[in-house]
């Protein structure tokens, strides 16, 4: 099986996800990442069925959306219930809620005007982004003492929120509090224990910049 992720040269949740599957999995993948020029033309040329990002391609034939691909790079790996429909939707469901956190997250991202942002962040911070956040502490709580959101094992959706609180409370996006996950214990704790992980740390020191 020929396997080609496509997405930019990011270390976003939405491409990230699968990525790090694939590789924890030791399935083996061409890892393409596009510059900003050649994304346009791939945009028009058929590449992203939808106009947007991540792609996977497998032996030529395309899938598109990030629970899908990460739904698929899961089985792969081993990274996602096989044998146990409601674990299944339970990963699922912990996707979703990143996707939905990221929207959460997009109108401050693209809004140009620097007061109405900074607003914004601010709301985010102090509000909208706990909020979430707590849902997904509370989903951490109702799996007991496992330290994953699914399971007895670390699955992708532990990756999924791994990668999104990276990117949420790691100085990335201006204006965001750097301390958000510290009134979430149990969050803080998943954090770390993921990042400590050794493939995790091998992906992180081979491609993370």
């Amino acid at each position: 099986m020929k396997l080609r992720l496509i997405y930019p040269d990011l270390p976003f949740w939405r491409a990230e996800t699968s990525r790090l599957a694939l590789f924890i999995g030791g399935i083996e993948f061409e890892d393409v990442r596009p510059s900003r020029e050649e994304i346009p033309k791939m945009r028009t040329d058929g590449t992203f069925p939808f106009g947007q990002f991540p792609v996977l391609q497998v032996d030529g034939k395309t899938i598109a959306q990030t629970g899908a691909i990460a739904r698929f790079c899961g089985k792969l790996s081993g990274l996602y219930p096989s044998d146990d429909n409601y674990a299944a939707a339970k990963v699922d469901e912990v996707i979703d809620l990143c996707t939905d956190i990221t929207i959460q997250m997009r109108p401050s991202i693209r809004e140009t005007d620097p007061k109405l942002r900074t607003e914004m962040r601010k709301e985010l911070s102090e509000t909208i982004l706990p909020r979430w956040l707590g849902f997904l502490e509370k989903l951490l709580e109702d799996n007991r003492d496992t330290g994953f959101f699914v399971g007895s094992s670390i699955s992708v959706a532990d990756l999924a929120v791994w990668r999104l609180c990276a990117w949420i409370s790691g100085g990335i996006i201006d204006g965001i509090s750097t301390n958000l996950l510290e009134g979430f214990p149990l969050l803080s704790v998943h954090q770390r224990e993921i990042s400590n992980l050794p493939k995790v740390m091998e992906w992180v020191k081979k491609t993370h910049k």
